[in-house]
C-alpha cells in the first residue's frame, strides 16, 4: 500500500512539472505571436519607406511629438527593428523546440508511472 501511494504522490508531482512546461510554452508561444506582429508591422513600414522619394520628409512619434528624421536614418533603424526581431523569433523557435521535447520526456515519464501504478493496483487486486 505504501508503494501504492508512493506512486500516486510522484505521478501527481510529475504532473505538476508537466503543468509548468505547458505554461512556459503557452508563455513563450505568445511572445512568438507578439513578435510576429512586429515583424510584420516593420516590414510593411520599410515597404512604404521604400516608395518614398530620396528628399521625402519622415517623421518620428516620440511622445506626443512628431519629430523630423532623416530618410536613410529612418530606414536604418527599421531595418535593425527587423534583425533585431528575426533573431527574438530565431531565439523563441529554439525555447519551443526545447520546450517541446521537455514536454515530450516528461509525458513519457508519466506514462511510465502511470503503467506502474496500474500493475501496482493489479498486484493489489490480486492480493484481495
Amino acid at each position: 500500500m505504501a508503494a501504492y501511494e508512493g506512486l500516486q504522490k510522484r505521478l501527481s508531482q510529475e504532473l505538476e512539472k508537466y503543468k509548468l512546461l505547458q505554461k512556459d510554452f503557452q508563455k513563450t508561444y505568445s511572445l512568438r505571436q507578439q513578435l510576429e506582429g512586429q515583424l510584420n508591422e516593420n516590414n510593411i513600414v520599410k515597404e512604404e519607406m521604400d516608395l518614398l522619394e530620396p528628399n521625402a520628409d519622415v517623421y518620428k512619434l516620440m511622445g506626443p511629438v512628431l519629430v523630423k528624421q532623416d530618410l536613410e536614418e529612418a530606414q536604418q533603424n527599421v531595418a535593425k527593428r527587423i534583425e533585431y526581431i528575426t533573431n527574438e523569433l530565431k531565439r523563441h523557435d529554439s525555447t519551443l523546440a526545447e520546450l517541446e521535447k521537455k514536454q515530450d520526456g516528461q509525458r513519457e515519464v508519466i506514462n511510465k508511472i502511470q503503467q506502474q501504478f496500474q500493475q501496482a493496483q493489479v498486484k493489489a487486486a490480486m492480493k484481495a
